[in-house]
């Protein structure tokens, strides 16, 4: 019964113990050597065993933050890649939009210069009316030109208008008669007249060259609108005195060419503008 009551250490001693009391001291101290060491490596075990559960314990905390960090990457990763196909799409669709863009420019293009081109056609048949209709009358008396799309006929102060006056000769009535013949069978022309002079100051009845200028371009308008009935909506009249001569001043040649009356015939543009402005198809047709 005392044997059971003894701790299993406490007969370890003893056994120890009563072993030693039989073995040689030497012996003895090399077995105490022993035990000491292997009490100091057993303690350096616990040392390493401990130190490796720290490593592992720390191991495991890296592997848990890199996991997270992974999880993190290839959600941003995903969503790059959405990012990056939403924009791959989106410039797809602009793109396929600015070829149609341009499809519809062209389109356009080609229709305003089909219209240039007819424009040109038009004012080409006008000039060749005007000469058609105007065919008796002398060089220095008129002139017929194109310019910039329109038709200019430049009539002479020796053909309309006696000097210093605004009344218009017979013969000055005669040209407009056949000039309104042609306005009337070609409504859409708009015209615009204006009167010139030289740069002589004038004495009488006008103030001056600004004054006669404008009320020579407003007697030929009163005589194409009330006598030959040419449409008032389609008339402009103005006056430029000297400061839109066509030659020199200083001679008597170029004075006697830049007092004149020019009426200038422009073909409708407005089928054109609409289709510079909204994008309509332009229509067929012509003078």
């Amino acid at each position: 019964m005392i044997l059971k009551l003894v701790s299993l250490p406490a007969l370890v001693i003893i056994s120890s113990l009563s072993f030693f009391s039989c073995v040689p001291k030497s012996k003895l101290l090399s077995a105490e050597d022993r035990i000491s060491q292997m009490q100091r490596d057993s303690a350096q075990m616990a040392g390493r065993l401990s130190t490796l559960e720290t490593n592992v314990n720390r191991l495991q905390d890296n592997s848990a933050d890199l996991e997270k960090a992974r999880i993190a990457l290839q959600k941003q990763l995903e969503s790059t890649r959405t990012e990056a196909t939403n924009r791959l799409q989106d410039a797809s669709s602009k793109l396929n939009m600015s070829q149609q863009q341009i499809a519809d420019q062209q389109r356009r293009l080609e229709q305003l210069q089909a219209l240039i081109d007819q424009q040109k056609k038009n004012t080409e048949a006008l000039r060749n009316k005007i000469n058609d209709a105007l065919v008796g009358f002398n060089s220095n008396e008129l002139t017929v030109s194109t310019k910039n799309g329109k038709v200019y006929v430049s009539l002479q102060e020796n053909l309309l208008f006696p000097s210093g006056s605004a009344v218009v000769n017979p013969k000055g009535r005669e040209a407009l008669a056949k000039l309104a013949s042609v306005l009337n069978v070609n409504p859409d022309i708009n015209v615009n007249i204006e009167g010139h002079t030289d740069s002589i100051p004038i004495k009488g009845k006008y103030a001056d060259n600004w004054e006669l200028s404008t009320a020579r371009a407003t007697a030929i308008v009163r005589i194409l609108t009330d006598t030959y009935k040419v449409d008032a909506s389609r008339v402009i009249a103005s006056g430029h005195s000297k400061y839109d001569p066509v030659d020199t001043n200083l001679s008597t040649q170029g004075r006697a060419k830049n007092r004149r009356t020019e009426i200038i015939l422009e073909p409708k543009l407005d089928e054109l503008m609409r289709l510079i402005q909204s994008g309509e198809s332009p229509t067929s047709g012509g003078q």
